[in-house]
């Protein structure tokens, strides 16, 4: 029996590097998906360092998500990867993480680490399905809304050669 196409395989979008001028019209997305959300100076920073970061789009121009990753010594350190709340639960962050790990390849890079508050389980759940393990955790590692801190899981991805 076949199945219907997922949004995500579906919806045809276009993908490119995400720029200074991209932020503004990013923020709104992100103070809808976080409770304490990045800053503009924080994604400002963050592509002024040359990080890896990218912007997806659906075909009509409708944001759909973006991620900035931060290379090292044959690894990758995942910042923030970000589903816009009308495309959750389609698939897009399966489908950014597939770019990310391509982008990686590319440089033969074979590590992929980030963090995640424990108190994202739905995002967990993508990490463990997509194979990341859970490798350690961070205590008091993220802001929290009201002032306090929030423990962060470490979790890495190994790259097959």
């Amino acid at each position: 029996m076949k199945t219907a196409l997922a949004p995500a395989e579906a919806l045809a979008f276009t993908a490119r590097p995400l720029r200074a001028a991209d932020v503004p019209r990013l923020m709104p997305t992100e103070r809808a998906a976080y409770s304490v959300p990045w800053t503009e100076g924080n994604f400002i920073d963050s592509i002024a360092a040359g990080y890896h970061a990218e912007l997806l789009l659906a075909a009509d121009g409708r944001l759909i998500g973006y991620w900035l990753a931060m290379p090292g010594v044959d690894e990758m350190h995942l910042l923030n990867i970000t589903v816009a709340p009308e495309f959750q639960r389609q698939g897009w962050a399966v489908r950014m993480l597939d770019r990310l790990i391509a982008c990686m390849r590319s440089q033969g890079l074979n590590q992929l680490w980030l963090e995640v508050r424990v108190s994202n389980t739905r995002a967990q759940d993508v990490y463990l399905r997509y194979g990341f393990a859970q490798v350690g955790r961070r205590p008091a590692y993220y802001p929290a809304a009201g002032g306090g801190r929030e423990d962060a899981l470490l979790m890495s991805l190994e790259l097959p050669a």
